[in-house]
């Protein structure tokens, strides 16, 4: 709607000062040259200082064209006689302004300007949306290549270190034949059985049965019977014997004198002389058979 001091300004400009022959004019031009109708409303528009007429209806021909601008003019310029600025009965009679400016023709020039803003709105969300959308498919994108890559380089990454283990592995594994750790240094059983009489005579008797053990593997060891390293206990030492084709004595006689020997040197009691004495000779005594070649 249009203000109250824009109607003032209307009613000081200069067509309303002739609104008479700016309406002849009009009507002149319209009826004798309505090709030229144009031009004298740019002309008009121009004198107004860019205030907005009213649009043009679809259809209307230049006479109602002309017609129309000059009610239009008319009409606000016969707001120049009763509504002055500080004239009391402008603030005290407002009906009478909204009864002018609800005409048709006032209604028009309304509507064009709040049709520009509508259409401005619409055309500004419309743009936001198709941007959000076209941003939101292209980080959906963007988003599941990221994570087909990196599906992809963790894939790479196991396979790479999983090869990288067994070759460490085999590494670790290599010193030994198979898989296994590496033989137990031995000297010969009459070295250790030598030793372990010694330590009996000096009274060191947890010395004495582990030589006396160390007598028991190396005759094993020439035997063929077992491979002593330092990674198997002797209860597995001992198992492996039938596999080597050990005699079921010589396996139970093994049998027996390591788990002495583990509850015996490994207790924390001291180990009595007479006990590692009979121990000592057993050793001897299954060093002496097998050396003989009796089962």
């Amino acid at each position: 709607m249009l203000s109250l001091p824009l109607l003032l300004v209307l009613s000081a400009l200069p067509p309303c000062a002739d609104r008479a022959a700016v309406a002849q004019r009009l009507e002149e031009t319209a009826r004798a040259r309505p090709q030229e109708l144009n031009a004298e409303v740019n002309r008009l528009v121009e004198q107004l200082e860019g205030v907005p007429l009213p649009p043009g209806t679809s259809g209307q021909t230049p006479q109602d064209r002309a017609h129309q601008l000059t009610v239009y003019l008319d009409a606000v310029c016969k707001l120049e006689t009763g509504q002055q600025p500080g004239a009391p009965e402008v603030a005290s009679d407002p009906e009478r302004l909204r009864a002018i400016l609800g005409r048709p023709e006032f209604a028009r020039a309304r509507q064009r300007n709040s049709d520009v803003v509508t259409r401005l709105l619409r055309e500004l969300e419309t743009w936001l949306e198709g941007l959000f959308e076209s941003k939101g498919a292209q980080g959906f994108a963007v988003a599941t290549r990221a994570v087909m890559l990196g599906v992809a380089l963790a894939v790479v990454l196991f396979g790479v270190l999983r090869v990288r283990w067994r070759r460490n592995r085999k590494v670790v594994l290599a010193p030994g034949t198979q898989g296994e750790a590496p033989p137990l240094e031995l000297d010969t059983p009459g070295e250790h059985l030598g030793r372990a009489r010694t330590a009996l005579e000096t009274q060191d008797s947890r010395e004495a049965i582990r030589e006396g053990l160390l007598g028991l593997l190396s005759t094993l060891e020439q035997r063929k019977l077992a491979r002593p390293d330092r990674v198997k206990t002797n209860r597995e030492l001992a198992a492996e014997l039938p596999t080597r084709g050990a005699p079921a004595r010589v396996t139970g006689e093994v049998e027996r004198l390591v788990g002495w020997y583990d509850q015996a040197f490994y207790s924390l009691e001291p180990v009595p002389p007479d006990e590692a004495a009979r121990f000592v000779e057993s050793v001897e005594q299954l060093h002496g058979s097998l050396a003989e070649g009796r089962p």
